[in-house]
C-alpha cells in the first residue's frame, strides 16, 4: 500500500462533507427565495414524514413568493402546517388547490443570525475534514508501525493529507462567503 492510497481515501469523504454543506446552504434563507428553501421541509401526511419536494411542485413566482401546487389536495393542511412551523418562520396563503409562501424582507438583525448559522455550518463541516484526516492519518501510523508503509511515503502522505485538507477548507470558505454575500444583497 502506498500513500496514495491513503489520499485516495479520503477524498470521496470529503466531497461528501463538502455536498452535504452544500446542500444545508440552499436551505438557508437569502434576500432572493429560492424553491430549495422548502423542498426538504417535512410534513406529516397519513402518519409518515414526506418531503415537501415528495408532496407537489414547488416554483418561484414573480417577488418574493413561492408557490406550491400539491399532487394532491388533501395534502394542503400538512404542508401548510409543516412551513408555518418551519424554522424558516413564514406565513402561507391556502388558494383551492395551491398554497403561496410569502417571503418578507430581511432585516439586518436576521441577515447577522444567518451569517452566524452560515459560519457554524462552515466549523461543522471543517470538523468532520479534520476527522476524516485524523482517521488516515492514524491508519498511515499504523501502516507505517507495522513495517508496510517506508517513513519517506509516511511523510509525503502527511503533506498530501494536509494540501487536500487545506484545499476543501478553502472550498467551503469559498462557498460560505458566496452564501453571505447573498445574504447580505
Amino acid at each position: 500500500m502506498n500513500y496514495q492510497d491513503f489520499i485516495g481515501k479520503i477524498k470521496p469523504e470529503l466531497e461528501k462533507a463538502l455536498n452535504y454543506l452544500k446542500k444545508e446552504l440552499s436551505e438557508i434563507r437569502t434576500s432572493r427565495p429560492s424553491p430549495a428553501m422548502l423542498e426538504s421541509i417535512e410534513a406529516d401526511v397519513f402518519g409518515k414524514k414526506f418531503s415537501l419536494k415528495s408532496l407537489g411542485l414547488i416554483s418561484l413566482s414573480e417577488g418574493q413568493e413561492i408557490i406550491i401546487q400539491p399532487w394532491d389536495v388533501s395534502y394542503l393542511g400538512p404542508i401548510e402546517k409543516a412551513i408555518q412551523s418551519s424554522p424558516l418562520q413564514l406565513s402561507t396563503i391556502v388558494e383551492k388547490n395551491r398554497i403561496r409562501v410569502r417571503f418578507p424582507d430581511l432585516t439586518e438583525d436576521v441577515r447577522k443570525n444567518l451569517a452566524r448559522v452560515l459560519s457554524q455550518k462552515a466549523e461543522d463541516t471543517k470538523q468532520t475534514i479534520r476527522r476524516w484526516r485524523r482517521t488516515v492519518w492514524d491508519e498511515i501510523q499504523e501502516k507505517f508501525s507495522a513495517g508496510e508503509l517506508p517513513e519517506d511515503d509516511k511523510y509525503r502522505a502527511k503533506d498530501k493529507l494536509q494540501e487536500l485538507v487545506d484545499e476543501y477548507n478553502g472550498k467551503i470558505e469559498e462557498m460560505i462567503e458566496r452564501k453571505k454575500k447573498e445574504i447580505m444583497e
